[in-house]
């Protein structure tokens, strides 16, 4: 680096090195050192790892992080077909193809109105769309704004889009609406916004019934899911720091399987690349089939079966205890013949779970997903499991956040300079109000006013034109995932509701000492922040 670089460049520099290195993992001899911003665990809630009996995992999305622009084409493709082929719809949809950076997570859909909405904490609609239309900020208001009662937001009018997993359908539906409105004799009878959404959803699980999609991913995981090496050292330091390990997942053994066999394989010579039952020493309880989120309620009565790992058959169980079979007195062992105690098993309920890794108490679980409801609400609200939920975008934006600081602040100084440009401007115009003013006193509070308006209107398309830019560089439709304006995004509110912990990668785990304490930052009232900032003034002096 030149030898006159100031120590703002020095240290952008340093920062761009440490995150082009593959930083070392806890579960190394050295042990992590410094974290990049990108990888780093965020807190929400104090969580001790000490108290930690069990760790469990979500698979699809969480260890399994499928690949955009494969998988979810993949899924988009094979909705369509059915949509055409199965329900009715035009062969021309054939020759659509899917943007995979179109739609982003936290998105909600408005079925009856063919909309497709961000909004903030508050559930205030922000952006919005109509297709890919952008609604006017009168036709927001008119629609979503003027109503005597607040709207909620749920089904069955509306549909939330909070998995990378809906993305694909999402998408699909905004062709669809404008499709119908250029072409509404095209598509099939009676179906309004409504019922193509629905139609899409009818899609979607016809693939998933049909095995169209798991089929495919399982001929070729690694062209549809990331090559993660840190899984298993992640694995290890968990297993060698004394946790219990299990995976809960809504997909099938033979899925699980196949998946499962990819992540953890063996990462040496030609190492063959038969399935084998090698991944389940990684684990304690292995449950498959779970119907999260109803696998997350304790009054759940759904049967625990076994799984017999070669074949797929199940097996009866008391409650996850092996059972004799008719015309036997042996009890059979599913696990005979395998070199560790791993049991694999499908449905049940969180009580058969608490049962097997005898769990005393819940909070002594944490449980890592990706699906907010599926995976985190139940999960935290229901049992009282601590949660940590994987963002994938997460990466991407906190990176962004360093690199635009700069523009942020100045942001900041622009809101001050307009709050003081208005209070001005409303004391001149009180001041007019009174009948005592002479001419000359009216005149120059009149130009003053003048002048006011003009430096307010300057200051509000200074700071419109910033947070525009600032927002397209997340993402030029929605902006940034956690924010909507000034605001949290419903999505970011959720994450601060539900998760303990959230972060990038389900592997930022290996990062950190397992028995790390994690405590958040401090909450911050706007009075106290105000308080705090009275040492850092407005830079633009308004005269």
């Amino acid at each position: 680096m030149d030898g006159n670089a100031t120590a703002e460049e020095k240290k952008e520099s340093q920062l761009q090195s440490e995150v082009n290195q593959s930083p070392c993992v806890w579960s190394s001899p050295s042990g992590a050192d410094d974290v990049r911003l990108g990888k780093q665990i965020f807190c929400n809630r104090s969580l001790n790892m000490k108290n930690i009996v069990a760790v469990g995992f979500d698979m699809d999305y969480t260890l399994a992080q499928y690949k955009p622009e494969t998988f979810e084409s993949l899924a988009y493709e094979g909705t369509i077909k059915k949509l055409v082929f199965d329900l009715g719809y035009p062969p021309e949809l054939l020759q659509w193809t899917f943007d995979s950076k179109y739609m982003v997570r936290g998105l909600v859909v408005d079925k009856k109105r063919g909309n497709i909405l961000k909004m903030d904490r508050h559930k205030y609609v922000k952006v919005a769309y109509h297709g890919f239309r952008e609604m006017s900020k009168e036709d927001k208001v008119g629609t979503y704004g003027n109503t005597l009662t607040r709207d909620s937001f749920d089904e069955p009018d509306y549909a939330l889009i909070d998995t990378l997993f809906s993305l694909a359908e999402a998408y699909l539906f905004a062709q669809l609406v404008d499709f119908k409105d250029k072409n509404p004799g095209r598509v099939p009878a009676g179906a309004d916004y409504a019922r193509m959404y629905k139609d899409v959803r009818a899609a979607v699980d016809l693939c998933h019934r049909d095995g169209t999609l798991k089929q495919m991913v399982a001929k070729d995981p690694q062209r549809y899911i990331n090559d993660d090496t840190s899984i298993v050292p992640m694995l290890d330091m968990l297993r060698d720091a004394g946790r219990s390990t299990f995976l809960v997942t809504n997909s099938l053994w033979d899925y699980t399987n196949v998946v499962m066999n990819f992540l953890c394989r063996k990462r040496y010579g030609n190492a063959s690349t038969a399935l084998s039952f090698d991944w389940l020493k990684y684990f304690d309880v292995v449950i498959t089939g779970s119907a999260k989120p109803g696998f997350f309620h304790e009054d759940n009565r759904s049967n625990l079966f076994e799984v017999v790992p070669d074949s797929g058959m199940l097996l009866n169980t008391d409650n996850g205890t092996p059972m004799a079979q008719v015309g036997s007195t042996v009890l059979h062992s599913p696990s005979k013949g395998l070199n560790y105690a791993c049991r694999v098993f499908q449905g049940g309920s969180v009580g058969h779970l608490h049962k097997l890794l005898n769990i005393e108490s819940s909070s002594q679980v944490l449980y890592v997903g990706d699906h907010i409801y599926g995976d985190i609400l139940r999960s935290k609200k229901v049992l009282g499991w601590r949660t940590m939920l994987v963002v994938p975008e997460l990466e991407r934006e906190v990176e962004l956040l360093w690199q635009l600081r700069e523009a942020r602040k100045q942001l900041q100084g622009l809101r001050c300079d307009r709050d003081h440009i208005e209070d001005k401007l409303h004391h001149a115009k009180w001041s007019m109000r009174f009948e005592d003013l002479t001419v000359d006193e009216k005149q120059k509070l009149s130009s003053a006013i003048d002048s006011l308006e003009s430096q307010r209107e300057k200051v509000r398309l200074g700071h419109q034109q910033i947070l525009c830019k600032c927002h397209q560089k997340f993402h030029e439709v929605w902006g940034q995932l956690m924010k909507t304006g000034y605001q949290n995004s419903r999505f970011a509110h959720q994450v601060e509701r539900f998760a303990c912990l959230y972060t990038s990668q389900v592997t930022n785990l290996s990062l950190y000492s397992p028995d790390k304490y994690y405590r958040p930052s401090e909450d911050f009232m706007p009075h106290e922040l105000d308080i705090l900032a009275l040492s850092g003034k407005c830079s633009l002096e308004v005269k």
